[in-house]
């Protein structure tokens, strides 16, 4: 895929998959403009003029994805209008972003452990209680050694060895 047409229906699947996802179908459609985008930053207009939708109809999306950790705003010398670009290790800091909502269900499922006497509801929210505790102890571990395996296939990649 090289043409624009190509680019426009590669980020169109990716909206869909993200919709498909549970995304917001508006802020799927900029996080996917983000994405395919060469440019370093973006504003609700340069979103709107790509997605076809009037700037307004972004607002939401943009607010949507800098509350996810997507994005953030950028200063861009001698521009009157509002930038926004891609997060600085995007990925990591969303993941890494879930523990307060992980935190908050760790905290129902004890409640409902101390609200149930012995019984399958309870072995239910025990299961419950140990998977979310297991998530969190290993989301750190992972997220260094995904950070750890990205440098070293880009020191691979800048010697010009095999990409992984």
């Amino acid at each position: 895929m090289t043409g624009e047409t190509d680019r426009r229906e590669a980020a169109e699947r990716l909206a869909l998959a993200l919709v498909a996802a549970g995304m917001q179908r508006m802020a799927a459609r900029a996080l996917a403009a983000f994405l395919f985008s060469d440019e370093e930053s973006l504003t609700a207009g340069d979103l709107a003029d790509e997605l076809g939708v009037s700037a307004g109809s972004v607002s939401g999306a943009i607010r949507t994805l800098a509350q996810l950790g997507l994005i953030e705003r950028s200063f861009v010398a001698g521009s009157r209008r509002e930038h926004f670009r891609m997060r600085e290790n995007a990925w990591t800091t969303v993941y890494s972003r879930q523990h307060s909502m992980v935190d908050d269900v760790l905290s129902a499922a004890e409640k409902g452990i101390d609200a149930v006497g012995p019984g399958l509801a309870h072995d239910r929210l025990v299961y419950m209680r140990d998977f979310y505790t297991f998530l969190l102890n290993e989301v750190p571990a992972l997220v260094e050694r995904f950070e750890q395996q990205r440098a070293g296939a880009q020191r691979s990649r800048r010697r010009g060895g095999p990409r992984p």
